[in-house]
């Protein structure tokens, strides 16, 4: 190749003054370059992100070629990007299971689409790269197996449950072990001993995140999970009106005195978009769950339209960011997905620092 004008150690320099935004670390403090290749006058990066849902790797790609162009000949610059998702110490301390990350989806009531949104943001990760399961909580409600069109699981290995596969998820509900038609009559011990198998005695595949979909409102279940197992953190599910949004105050409070960090609220049903029109009715109110996230103090995570096609997709078991993936909601849902990885990276980080 004969003598390059520029080293790798130039690069590293340069790539200091950039900022991951999330973090606010320069990308060399965080041992996240993980290679440079200098060809002449190209030079390729490659950023190893903490999530592949990174909301903001446009920006950092952008960066990244600002400050490697001000070296002296450099003339065209490539960034790539690989990902690995941080891993929750206390998983592995307190468990022996391939998990990550785990996120629990709740609601302070019923009927404000949660399971909805729990399954969508789920598929939303799989589809940024990242290994996802879906765990359905919801003993006395489990409607993940029609909302994504699965019906049983696989033979049992061992003593190991085999979750079911759907849309690039691993899926695990009290749906598949019960008739469909029969109710769920438990009283807490055997809610918590459910909730502790799905968890341990299921075979995650080396999961990144698993999102538990949670039965609404602040029982049995709630208390099971935060005592069975260490959660990244919670998110209430809540629509506009003030009643929903009393009960999704319940629901963080909840979170709190069980010490499940808050990562945030999302509204759901915000607004409708009449399709013959384009205008925009706020049926349920507006902007509740935002001033609500204010005045607790936690996130407001982003809002969702009310679409016909999540209800049609949650009953054919074919969810609308499959179905409709440039629909408006859609692309809500990878926004949200994106911002709960990077909360979640975040979060991480700051208790390795801790």
């Amino acid at each position: 190749m004969g003598d390059q004008r520029i080293s790798e150690q130039d690069v590293l320099n340069v790539l200091r003054t950039v900022q991951e935004p999330e973090l606010n670390k320069d990308l060399v403090t965080l041992n996240m370059v993980k290679e440079v290749k200098i060809n002449n006058s190209t030079i390729d990066v490659t950023i190893m992100l903490t999530t592949p849902a990174c909301p903001l790797k446009n920006v950092m790609a952008e960066d990244v070629k600002k400050a490697v162009l001000q070296l002296q000949g450099a003339e065209q610059v490539n960034v790539h990007f690989d990902s690995t998702v941080r891993a929750d110490s206390r998983i592995s301390d307190k468990l022996n299971i391939p998990v990550k990350n785990i996120i629990a989806i709740a609601s302070g009531k019923g009927g404000v689409g949660k399971s909805t949104v729990a399954a969508n943001i789920a598929i939303a990760l799989a589809q940024s790269g990242a290994r996802v399961g879906l765990m359905d909580a919801d003993i006395y409600g489990p409607n993940i197996p029609q909302m994504l069109g699965v019906h049983s699981i696989p033979p049992p290995i061992g003593n190991k449950l085999v979750p079911a596969r759907a849309y690039d998820i691993d899926i695990i509900s009290i749906g598949f072990l019960v008739a469909a038609d029969q109710p769920i009559i438990w009283r807490g011990p055997l809610l918590h001993k459910t909730i502790q198998e799905f968890v341990t005695e299921v075979l995650w595949n080396n999961l990144d995140y698993l999102i538990v979909d949670l039965p609404p409102g602040t029982g049995d279940v709630q208390m099971s999970l935060a005592q069975s197992v260490p959660l990244a953190g919670g998110i209430i599910v809540s629509t506009p009106q003030d009643v929903a949004l009393s009960d999704a105050r319940r629901g963080l409070v909840a979170f709190q005195k069980l010490n499940v960090p808050i990562l945030g609220i999302i509204e759901n049903m915000a607004y409708f978009i009449a399709p013959d029109t384009g205008k925009r009715y706020e049926i349920f109110g507006y902007g509740g769950a935002e001033k609500a996230a204010n005045e607790l103090g936690v996130p407001f995570l982003g809002r969702l339209p009310l679409d016909p096609r999540a209800r049609e997709g949650g009953d054919s078991g074919k969810p609308v960011i499959v179905t409709d993936p440039d629909s408006e909601i859609a692309k809500a849902l990878h926004e949200l997905a994106a911002k709960i990885a990077a909360s979640v990276s975040v979060q991480s980080f700051q208790s390795e620092k801790d």
